[in-house]
């Protein structure tokens, strides 16, 4: 997609804070967090929402929600454990205007540190 605002972003068309990418995949802090720790992880293919998605796309969609995990432990906001001091994210996908979608890219909005946050993601 010539104008989509995240593909430029993993093409390197538009300067994000990038914490990982792959040819499958990339994440950056969001440029207006929720939280003390936000990153989106988008995938590098457009797909406008999880609508979009299809039964082929369930690999990298299990991908996806595996790369989030490993970003919270790398971000150091992983759950550990309840004797670990509470610590843990949550993970948001918007969908469509009435979910909260803004950029019609496919992307998982990765949220931790102390709360509460200022707005879901």
């Amino acid at each position: 997609m010539n104008d989509c605002l995240f593909c430029k972003i993993a093409a390197g068309k538009v300067p994000s804070r990038k914490v990982y990418e792959d040819d499958t995949f990339c994440a950056f802090h969001d440029a207006k967090p929720a939280a003390p720790v936000h990153v989106l992880l988008i995938p590098r293919r457009h797909i406008a929402t999880l609508v979009d998605c299809a039964p082929q796309d369930a690999p990298l969609l299990g991908r996806m929600m595996i790369l989030t995990a490993q970003l919270a432990a790398q971000l150091g906001v992983a759950y550990r454990g309840a004797d670990a001091g509470g610590t843990g994210f949550r993970t948001v996908i918007n969908t469509g205007p009435g979910g909260g979608q803004e950029i019609y890219h496919l992307h998982a909005h990765l949220l931790g540190g102390k709360r509460p946050w200022s707005r879901m993601g």
